[in-house]
């Protein structure tokens, strides 16, 4: 019973993530990453504090835990603008291929640190899903006899954001692990708040930032709540399943993110990139079946 909450609880950060980036690509386009940043993390330390709140006193006596929260806070930060950013630039079918990524990256941390080893199938399916993502992001421009390549827009962008949110992905687990999901999550948040809303006042833009909800309020609001419900839910999996498959379960939100940017955002791929991308989905859900 224990395991099949937690598999559900990843089934639920998969739609709640699918639908959180779908969202937070158009609050960024809209408003910008800092801002949706902002929202994002306030929702979350607002939600969150009245089940953290009991659980605060407990941090007096874990100095350790308080220091890894902050680092993985500072972590953090960097991490999800860069994301954004790459959201805001490119097409979501082609950025969420090669966030999925961090799928192979989570589960080698995982599976390392753990003492595991990864089998020849699972190595070759990692091997299927680069092939994929590199077919994906890669666009061929002009007529057949003077045609020119280049990465699609947001792609590199999204293949750093893929390395740390692996790093954040696995630190997110075992920090919940060690204290709790509220407890982490709601820290995190709050820090990600209090740091991204005095950038936004010493900017001068922290009163046009809640103008902007009026202006957009489905976009940063679904950006809002789907985003932390996907990792809380996440957290809640990964305290219930091992983490490499609790974040394999989870990485299908790569192929709900790029369906929607491609039903919704009407968004054209040329066919090696509908193949690349195919490639890329099937070997991230058949690793997270296998494994």
């Amino acid at each position: 019973m224990h395991a099949t909450v937690g598999i559900l609880f990843a089934f639920g950060a998969l739609i709640s993530w699918g639908l959180g980036d779908f969202f937070i690509q158009r609050s960024s386009r809209h408003v910008g990453r800092t801002k949706t940043l902002f929202f994002l993390a306030l929702f979350g330390a607002i939600v969150l504090f009245p089940f953290a709140a009991p659980q605060l006193p407990a941090l007096l006596h874990m100095p350790r835990i308080v220091l890894q929260l902050v680092v993985l806070s500072l972590f953090i930060l960097p991490v999800a603008l860069v994301n954004f950013e790459a959201l805001k630039r490119g097409k979501i079918s082609v950025v969420m291929p090669v966030i999925g990524l961090e799928l192979p990256i989570t589960v080698l941390l995982a599976l390392y640190l753990s003492h595991e080893r990864l089998s020849a199938v699972q190595l070759m399916l990692i091997g299927v899903v680069f092939i994929g993502v590199v077919l994906t992001v890669t666009a061929i421009h002009g007529d057949e006899h003077s045609e020119k390549m280049h990465v699609e827009r947001g792609a590199i962008l999204a293949l750093f954001a893929a390395i740390g949110l692996a790093v954040i992905n696995y630190t997110i687990a075992i920090t919940s692990q060690q204290t709790s999901e509220v407890l982490t999550l709601w820290f995190t948040h709050t820090m990600l708040a209090v740091i991204s809303g005095v950038y936004l006042l010493v900017k001068g833009r922290f009163v046009s930032a809640f103008r902007d909800v009026r202006r957009f309020p489905v976009a940063i609001i679904g950006a809002s709540f789907f985003d932390n419900a996907g990792w809380l839910s996440y957290a809640h999996a990964a305290t219930r399943i091992p983490i490499s498959i609790a974040v394999t379960i989870t990485e299908g939100f790569v192929a709900l993110a790029s369906i929607l940017g491609i039903v919704v955002n009407k968004e054209k791929l040329r066919p090696h990139q509908f193949v690349g991308a195919a490639i890329a989905i099937c070997g991230i859900l058949v690793l997270a079946y296998i494994t």
